[in-house]
């Protein structure tokens, strides 16, 4: 059966209000839409391009409620809003994107790497620890590990490297004893991500692999075109698109890869939304993932994702500020004509905090790579 599109100047709502948010509002905007942005904070990123600022938390009745009366379609900019809210709004008969339930799975690190096992696709060994007493006994399947807390931790927060159980059942009492993860440490060759995008419809579509590479476990840098073999790129987009389909996922999927020796692909994480490994496609390819993001909840057929030039994302973190805030050496980087640079209108610049990004096209992936290191060593 054939779903009748959502088209301009309908009103679109997302709940979460950062730069994933006003990408999303900035393409959307673009498109035609209007666009409602539900965020407690006040100055939330995504309220400069908004219509409408509901600035109250994300169960709060009254604004689902408001969501529900004006909003065609609703989607997320981030897997920890509450997912009951989500639910909630699907039941009143509007369209939501993803689902509060690929939501639920992917807020819970046990439940999305079980789902993602069951799916019959790779992960690293793990063991969930609900308890020291899950610490006891034969643990050399999964050490040495990474400790991480099974809910809320991102960008390396709640994540404890550990040897021996000893530094495990310490690392539990580090994190209060929160339900957590052990997961084994993989061999890694190398780190790629592959954004999906799947309809209501079916049509799944999916951009070329992103090769990452991380800074105190926070994003620094994305290659693309991956430096990996055609066969790895080939199975990891289609890995990538078995996991959509596993989740009747609908929206833009994000899915983290460790490569291993041999080319062995196995899936680390994903996330319910677009993902900063996927900012490389605002400039380098026919269609963005935030396009995709509305085109997903719309109704409307993925855009074409071809990479029109090799390119490289640069994470900009508040430690480029000064220690007085002063602004960063913006001239390098604006001279230059084959680079984009892409700011989140953030007030306060803190050390690890993302406040922006910037894209170096090139005609090739090394020399992309080369220019936008030195561009970001200049930047103070």
């Amino acid at each position: 059966m054939a779903v009748k599109p959502i088209l301009p100047p309908a009103m679109l709502g997302i709940l979460g209000g950062g730069q994933l948010g006003r990408m999303f509002a900035v393409a959307a905007k673009t498109m035609g839409y209007r666009v409602t942005v539900l965020d407690p904070d006040a100055k939330a990123p995504a309220a400069d391009f908004a219509d409408v600022h509901i600035a109250r938390p994300y169960n709060d009745p009254d604004a689902l409620a408001e969501l529900v009366r004006t909003c065609k379609a609703i989607t997320t900019e981030f897997e920890n809003v509450n997912a009951e809210s989500m639910r909630w709004l699907a039941g009143q008969g509007v369209p939501v994107s993803p689902s509060g339930d690929c939501v639920a799975i992917a807020q819970d690190r046990v439940a999305e790497k079980t789902f993602i096992r069951n799916a019959g696709l790779a992960t690293a060994p793990f063991l969930p620890v609900q308890t020291a007493a899950d610490l006891e006994g034969d643990l050399s399947a999964y050490l040495p590990g990474i400790l991480k807390t099974a809910r809320l931790g991102y960008d390396g927060k709640g994540q404890v490297r550990v040897k021996t159980v000893e530094e495990a059942r310490a690392a539990l009492s580090d994190l209060k004893h929160q339900p957590c993860v052990l997961e084994k440490m993989m061999p890694l060759v190398a780190e790629v991500s592959v954004i999906v995008t799947r309809t209501r419809a079916g049509e799944v579509t999916s951009f070329p692999p992103a090769e990452n590479e991380h800074a105190n476990g926070i994003l620094d840098v994305s290659i693309v075109p991956a430096r990996i073999g055609a066969g790895t790129t080939e199975r990891a987009r289609q890995m990538a698109m078995q996991l959509a389909e596993a989740l009747d996922y609908i929206g833009v999927l994000a899915v983290e890869f460790f490569i291993l020796d041999g080319d062995e692909l196995v899936i680390n994480e994903m996330a319910p939304r677009p993902h900063n490994s996927g900012h490389y496609t605002l400039d380098a390819t026919l269609t963005s993932q935030f396009e995709q993001q509305v085109r997903a909840m719309c109704g409307l057929y993925p855009g074409k994702t071809d990479l029109l030039r090799p390119v490289v994302m640069v994470n900009l973190l508040g430690d480029s500020w000064g220690a007085n805030g002063a602004e960063p050496n913006w001239d390098v980087l604006l001279t230059a004509p084959n680079s984009k640079l892409h700011l989140y209108g953030k007030t306060e610049a803190r050390s690890g905090r993302k406040m922006g990004h910037f894209n170096v096209l090139a005609d090739s992936a090394d020399a992309a790579l080369e220019q936008a290191r030195a561009i970001k060593d200049m930047l103070g």
